[in-house]
């Protein structure tokens, strides 16, 4: 949990403004904002359990389920499909939505605990100037995720909850977040 919260006080890199602010904005400092994402079950309990982290920012969460949205008060919410890498057809309207939260949001840090429709949002983050972290499963205790060997060359950080998985040497392991 501390090495999340060390990640997410790093000042993320210059982020230009896509449109003028009214003078009233430009002098009223803004909190960054996070879009943390997970899919449904284990991945979403895990991501729910680094709130404390997330502290002084304004957050945003992504997942796979509307229902979801009922377990976050106070913050916004945005619904996904979910996808497969047995079924290619389903990345596409899960990449175009990814696209217009990224393009709303805009957030200075996007964190996910994982799987396939959150790897999206770990490309796109990146390409619009936010600092990215993949935390893999708990789950996967032998060996790192298919959508995490993906993650690891997209995300800023990469990070498994298992040290044997950690042995990777771009993986790190910060503990485990249950």
């Amino acid at each position: 949990m501390n090495s999340v919260l060390a990640f997410l006080r790093q000042p993320p890199p210059p982020h230009r403004e896509a449109r003028p602010r009214p003078a009233a904005a430009r002098r009223a400092p803004r909190r960054q904002r996070l879009l943390a994402c997970a899919s449904g079950g284990g991945h979403w309990i895990e991501l729910r359990r680094l709130r404390p982290a997330f502290g002084g920012l304004e957050v945003t969460y992504v997942s796979t389920l509307p229902t979801y949205a009922e377990t976050v008060p106070g913050n916004r919410y945005h619904c996904v499909p979910d996808t497969s890498r047995f079924d290619l057809a389903s990345l596409v309207p899960n990449m175009l939505r990814a696209a217009w939260i990224i393009a709303r949001e805009r957030p200075a840090f996007v964190v996910t605990t994982g799987s396939a429709p959150m790897l999206a949002f770990v490309l796109l983050g990146r390409l619009n100037g936010a600092r990215t972290l993949w935390i893999d499963s708990v789950a996967n205790s032998e060996h790192l995720s298919t959508s995490g060997r993906v993650a690891k060359r997209l995300a800023h950080r990469c990070i498994a909850q298992w040290p044997n998985v950690a042995a990777d040497e771009r993986i790190e392991h910060w503990g485990s977040v249950l």
